[in-house]
């Protein structure tokens, strides 16, 4: 049983983490209907500049300096390709997005090069103890942060004008424009929280139980992809449940992997795509994401 639990509360810290990166998806994909394949990057670029400036100005500085690069590089995505393609299909969008991430990842792995980087979380390899179960404790201020962040969006949806024009836009971008929404200022706005969003998850990711930084961090956003597809592209509740339930199963996954040997080693790394494919097969918009009306 406390091997279960320990997995099961393994899996929720890592799944509060692919929360964040799902939400960003979520976010960009209700504002501007993008779906963002440089998000990978944004990330690790965000975690490149914490890494590299927290010794200067101490973690928290460096942190927020961080998360202002990932927005920085989210806001120059927008301005300089993503607004010029607006009329594009969502596809050309798509494999932009794709384009800018092989450029921009390339050049951070270049630069990190083979070695491992330490961000300087000051919690360090501190774990927090439930009973006979102990839990990073840079795992356990990921899952209370993330959930902290998740709140205050779905409060800010529902009770502030941004989270009411941002519904606007999303529902009929020229409908909302023409009653006063200012849509580009709504997307650009999404981008900037979407790229801020995925550097945050980025520094717990780098934090304990891993031993620092390096280019393959980066590659956690497409893990992060089946948690806002299976929980709903449009849905920000399903970014956190999507997140959730994807961290979940690839730690039981990773957990009893001397159980499940007959599928192979390493399966837990394909368990989010699987999961993602059987829900699809039921809720093709995901579990919490709108069905699109058909005329019979």
């Amino acid at each position: 049983m406390t091997r279960l639990l320990s997995i099961v509360l393994t899996g929720l810290s890592t799944g509060s983490i692919y929360a964040l990166v799902a939400l960003g998806f979520v976010l960009l994909y209700k504002a501007a209907g993008v779906v963002n394949f440089a998000h990978g990057s944004l990330l690790l670029l965000g975690a490149y500049v914490t890494a590299r400036t927290w010794e200067t100005v101490g973690f928290p500085l460096a942190v927020a300096l961080g998360v202002l690069s990932g927005a920085g590089a989210a806001l120059v995505m927008q301005r300089l390709l993503a607004e010029p393609m607006r009329d594009a299909a969502p596809v050309a969008l798509a494999i932009m997005t794709i384009g800018v991430d092989i450029v921009l990842g390339t050049e951070l792995s270049r630069r990190m090069g083979p070695d491992i980087t330490v961000l300087g979380h000051p919690w360090g390899g501190a774990a927090v103890r439930l009973g006979d179960v102990a839990v990073p404790a840079n795992r356990a201020i990921a899952l209370g942060v993330a959930a902290l962040i998740i709140a205050a969006f779905l409060l800010a949806f529902r009770f502030t004008g941004w989270g009411v024009a941002m519904r606007a836009a999303a529902e009929d971008p020229e409908a909302a424009a023409l009653v006063g929404v200012r849509v580009r200022r709504v997307v650009t706005t999404s981008w900037m929280l979407a790229g801020g969003l995925a550097v945050v998850a980025g520094i717990f990711l780098a934090g304990s139980p891993t031993p620092g930084l390096s280019p393959a961090v980066g590659l956690v956003a497409l893990r992060a992809l089946p948690a806002a597809i299976l929980g709903g592209l449009d849905s920000t509740t399903g970014a956190l449940a999507g997140g959730l339930i994807v961290g979940v199963a690839e730690s039981l996954a990773a957990g009893y992997q001397d159980e499940l040997a007959v599928f192979g080693r390493g399966s837990g790394e394909v368990v989010p795509y699987i999961v993602m494919i059987a829900v699809l097969l039921v809720r093709p918009a995901g579990l919490f994401g709108t069905r699109a009306a058909g005329r019979v």
